[in-house]
Parts: C-alpha cells; structure tokens; sequence
C-alpha cells in the first residue's frame, strides 16, 4: 500500500512542479509582441537596480527615421513600485513599429530623500539621448508618461529643464539636456502643502505620510525643500506641452492637485489639457481616456495634428484599475 501512496505523491508533485514552472514562464514570457526588448540597462553609471532602465525596440520598424520614444515611470508613492511592469502599461500606445518604449526605474524614499528621484529621471533621459544613434532613437521626441508618484515625477520633467538644482548631475551623459516633448501626468501631486485643502484618506502634512518620507521630515515643517518637490514651483512658458488627467473622487491625490498645476501652466502660456473624470478615484485609466493619450503622443511624436480641449468624462467611460 505504501508503493501506490508514493507513486501518487511523486505524480503530483511533478504536475505541480509543471503548472507551476509552466506559469511561472507565461508571467516572465515578453509581453511586448513584435518588439526586443533590452533590460536592466544602468542608466547612470551605478550598480544599483534600480538606476536602470528597460528599452523596447520595434522587430519590424515602419520607417527608417529615428524612432520617437514613449517613456514610463512608475507610482507607488515613491516608496513602492518598480519599473519591471511599465512596458505593459504603455504597450498599447506603441504602434508596433512606430515608437520604441522605456521603462525607467529610480531611487525609492527609503534609500534616498529627494531630489534623488528626479536626478536619477533626468539621468535616465539623458542616457536616452545620449544613446539615440546607437539604437535608433528621436533624442528629440521623448513623451514621458507616468502614474500616480510617478506622474510627479514627469511632471517635474516637464517644468524643470534646466533648473540646475533638478537637473542633477547623476550619470555619464550630463552634457545632455533633458527637455522632453510632452508630458502624460495621471493624477500626479504638484503642490505638496495644500493636498491636506481637501478631503482624502492620507494626513499628507503627518511625519509618515509618502510626500513627508519623500522629503525627509513633515512637509510643513520643512516648506522649503517641499516646495522644490512641486512642479508648480518650476513653471514657465518654455515648459512641455501636458495632457493631464484626474478622477473628482481621488481620496489619495486630490483632484485640487492636478487644478493646481493645470491652471499654473495655463497662465504660463504652456499648451495643457485637463480630463477631469467624474465620480473616478485614484487609479482610473483605459476606456475613452487611451483615445486622448494617443492623440496626444501622435500630435506631439508623430505630427499628426489633433485639436485639444479640457473635457469632463463620466466614470463608465473609463476603467479603475
């Protein structure tokens, strides 16, 4: 009786073994059909994972011209995330062929207080840049694309080109300048000492709040830093064109965050289009809403001239994630 029990053990151990292996393929399995995808390139001359970066090449490029880049940063409140999914999130704006992806990763605020994070992005888009020939790439044409912290984190691109004390000097490639051509900012903080203005489920002015670990102390009792961390302290007219996007009911960023920022860049005279979804909280995406972020991408990559206009969307339209 003993020989069956063992036979049956050892069958079941294997098939486990099998699904498990089997899974564990398709989750590591490429998700990018059509494209080569280079990773964990170092972007800054460290050893650190994560000062690195993931590049997606076309297999079969459309045109002989440098490729435009579509980069994505990732969120997480700056103490979470990693760069290892952003291909996925930007893969259907790519256009098989038409655009190459990034996917940059960056410092958490366990490990470095800001402005780290924003050195490491801009040391990232300088690689870019600096490595354009060697892969094909528009140095010129860099949209970048981030969510939540991440989407603070673009938006500091955006508005900081040449503001020294953002721009760093992190890396091999510092005589590279680190203008992007749009940005693409999902309910990204701009304005750390007034998210507490309006209700929330976060004490962002508390000692253990993600904007008060980012900056390393209570934001309020340290407004000077903090406000280096906000993109609109950095506004001007030389700034990227933005495309930004908030849900009303967003308990984690304010929607006031992304009015803030919206109406800073509009009085600046820089291009910016607002969609304010109604009813959405934080994480809202897909739905109506990729249809005006490839708009947006083609109009400011690929020249394909669209019109722009602050929108409000209803919450169906879209999709939480």
């Amino acid at each position: 009786m003993i020989f069956p029990r063992l036979i049956l053990l050892v069958t079941s151990v294997a098939s486990f073994s099998q699904a498990t292996w089997a899974q564990g393929v398709r989750q590591e399995k490429p998700l990018l059909e059509g494209y080569k995808v280079l990773r964990n390139i170092p972007y800054a001359g460290s050893d650190n994972v994560r000062q690195a970066l993931d590049l997606a090449l076309p297999l079969n490029r459309t045109s002989a011209k440098p490729l435009p880049v579509i980069a994505y940063i990732h969120g997480g409140a700056w103490r979470s995330g990693k760069k290892d999914g952003g291909l996925r999130r930007i893969r259907g704006f790519l256009q098989s062929g038409t655009y190459a992806g990034v996917s940059i990763g960056y410092r958490l605020s366990q490990e470095a207080k800001w402005p780290a994070q924003i050195h490491d992005c801009k040391a990232a888009i300088r690689w870019i840049k600096a490595n354009a020939e060697k892969h094909g790439l528009d140095g010129g044409k860099i949209a970048v694309h981030g969510t939540s912290a991440g989407g603070h984190l673009v938006a500091m691109l955006g508005t900081s080109t040449g503001v020294e004390a953002m721009d760093g000097s992190i890396g091999p490639h510092t005589a590279q300048d680190t203008k992007v051509a749009c940005v693409v900012d999902y309910f990204g903080p701009t304005n750390f000492l007034r998210m507490n203005d309006f209700k929330g489920r976060i004490n962002h002015d508390a000692a253990g709040s993600p904007e008060s670990q980012l900056i390393g102390g209570p934001i309020q009792d340290n407004k000077e830093k903090t406000l280096t961390a906000d993109p609109i302290s950095c506004v001007s007219k030389e700034d990227s064109p933005f495309l930004i996007m908030h849900g009303t009911e967003d308990m984690a960023v304010p929607y006031n965050q992304s009015v803030i920022l919206h109406s800073a860049l509009k009085r600046a005279g820089v291009p910016s289009m607002l969609l304010t979804v109604t009813g959405g909280g934080h994480g809202i995406g897909g739905g109506v809403l990729n249809e005006y972020v490839q708009k947006f991408i083609d109009d400011h990559l690929g020249n394909k001239r669209a019109v722009f206009e602050d929108h409000t969307i209803p919450l169906l339209k879209t999709a939480q994630r």
